[in-house]
């Protein structure tokens, strides 16, 4: 990733516009900034969320809150827990996700 230049900034979420989606069951909310090529999101998600399709996008995230269930397009299975991380490329290893219990993510990609 390349971060192209733009003027320094301190963002407060509370001032950041909250958006609703549904999944394929349960409901996400994302708020999210543009940095030129960089999207950067908050996002909350709903108990028993479950997405409507598999992501094929590179992200870099930290799980703020929750848990989060991660099904790989080959089978494999893993839980990012509170505090854990997840890094992927694009094109990579196509992803879907559930959860639970509810999680809330921070995203750059």
């Amino acid at each position: 990733m390349k971060i192209e230049s733009f003027p320094f900034q301190a963002i407060s979420w509370t001032s950041v516009p909250r958006e609703e989606y549904k999944g394929e069951t349960g409901t996400y909310y994302t708020q999210q900034l543009m940095m030129n090529d960089i999207r950067v999101r908050m996002i909350e998600y709903s108990t028993d969320f479950k997405a409507d399709h598999w992501c094929t996008k590179g992200h870099v995230l930290l799980c703020l809150e929750g848990e989060l269930d991660i099904l790989l397009k080959d089978g494999r299975k893993m839980k990012l827990l509170k505090d854990m991380s997840l890094f992927i490329g694009d094109e990579n290893e196509p992803h879907f996700i559930s959860t639970a219990i509810g999680c809330k993510l921070f995203i750059v990609d």
